[in-house]
């Protein structure tokens, strides 16, 4: 999309639905980490009958983040980044965003930013993200060295859990891309660290519907787009069928939800989180519907955070919770920066500061 195409109400709304996604993804992942890996009875003994109905102190305070939101701020970072280097004729995405991830990944083993690093930028000197937030295995080892993973060649063939999942939202802010191609770059991306079809489809699936949301559309036409665009991929079986699963449960027929219990691969985790969603009243009751359901409750409440955020906007967001959430300041400069990037970047890139910002090296 060309700046041209870009009016005033068009930015501010597209600013909205950035912030939206990425401060509800945050507040939903600081949510459910307090309960992550707990049974829905589990949550109940805890936090009594009604469950879990707001934060709760996680790794020494309320609203803190997991690896989720980290690695979902480096995924916006990468792309700003690729964005950026379009000028030097090296455009590949892929590898940009590559590179985003080593940096988080130095993130949990340095003590603090390495100021010898010339590809820095801005947010790997943010020292509140040197702090290791139960990351999956699969992305310590999948960011462990310097070769990337590729469809071809995945790294970690057999990870299907959902962190590949969550960290994508930012692939479907890309509201100049194609659809399928934002579903390219995505599953590309996931590879990286998930090799798992049902993971990396997965977050291509996700990519797709946070795309048709910041485009407008309701949450049940972006999850039928996706569900056509994985149609045509090997092994997208098991993601089709949970997300159908989504869609037909929130239709009120009396099929049971999505998944129940221990929520375990990256497709059930994805399709609870778009029920939550879809039967939301509110951003509030859509993340407590997430995050009491068992299993993996950041990833489920990250999920759908971005969700509802890309489809209601930032001021959909809990007040009291976004409040206290960590690295909120962070997170709106990325998502401000990032959304000038995609709807100004050409007078943004001669600019010194940009240039400083997110380094063409």
């Amino acid at each position: 999309m060309t700046t041209a195409l870009w009016g005033r109400a068009e930015q501010q709304d597209f600013r909205s639905r950035v912030r939206g996604a990425l401060l509800g993804s945050a507040v939903g992942d600081a949510l459910g980490a307090p309960v992550a890996g707990l049974t829905p009875d589990g949550i109940r003994e805890a936090h009594g009958p009604a469950g879990l109905t707001g934060p709760v102190p996680a790794h020494g305070r309320r609203g803190t983040v997991t690896a989720a939101t980290q690695l979902t701020l480096f995924t916006v970072d990468g792309l700003i980044r690729a964005h950026v280097r379009r000028d030097t004729g090296a455009w590949h995405p892929p590898t940009d965003v590559h590179r985003a991830y080593l940096r988080w990944a130095a993130t949990q083993h340095d003590w603090g930013p390495d100021e010898r690093r010339a590809d820095n930028g801005w947010l790997a000197r943010e020292e509140w993200l040197y702090v290791r937030r139960d990351p999956a295995r699969a992305c310590l080892t999948g960011f462990a060295d310097d070769t990337r993973g590729t469809p071809d060649q995945p790294k970690n063939p057999t990870a299907r859990d959902a962190a590949a999942t969550v960290r994508s939202a930012p692939f479907g802010l890309l509201v100049g891309w194609e659809s399928a191609l934002v579903l390219q770059l995505a599953v590309e991306c996931a590879t990286q660290s998930h090799g798992h079809p049902t993971a990396y489809l997965s977050a291509g699936a996700l990519a797709v519907i946070v795309h048709g949301l910041t485009r407008g559309e309701a949450l049940d036409a972006a999850v039928r787009r996706a569900l056509a665009l994985l149609a045509a991929r090997p092994g997208h079986q098991p993601v089709t069928d949970a997300l159908r699963r989504a869609l037909t449960a929130a239709d009120g027929t009396p099929e049971a939800p999505p998944a129940s219990g221990d929520v375990r691969g990256a497709e059930e985790t994805l399709a609870l989180a778009v029920h939550c969603a879809l039967v939301a009243e509110d951003m509030r009751h859509g993340l407590r519907l997430a995050v009491n359901h068992g299993g993996d409750c950041a990833a489920t409440g990250a999920l759908t955070g971005a969700l509802l955020g890309a489809l209601l906007g930032e001021t959909a967001l809990p007040a009291a919770w976004l409040a206290e959430v960590e690295g909120r300041p962070t997170i709106l400069e990325l998502a401000d920066d990032f959304a000038l990037e995609m709807t100004q970047g050409p007078t943004l890139h001669p600019t010194p500061a940009w240039l400083t910002r997110y380094p063409q090296v």
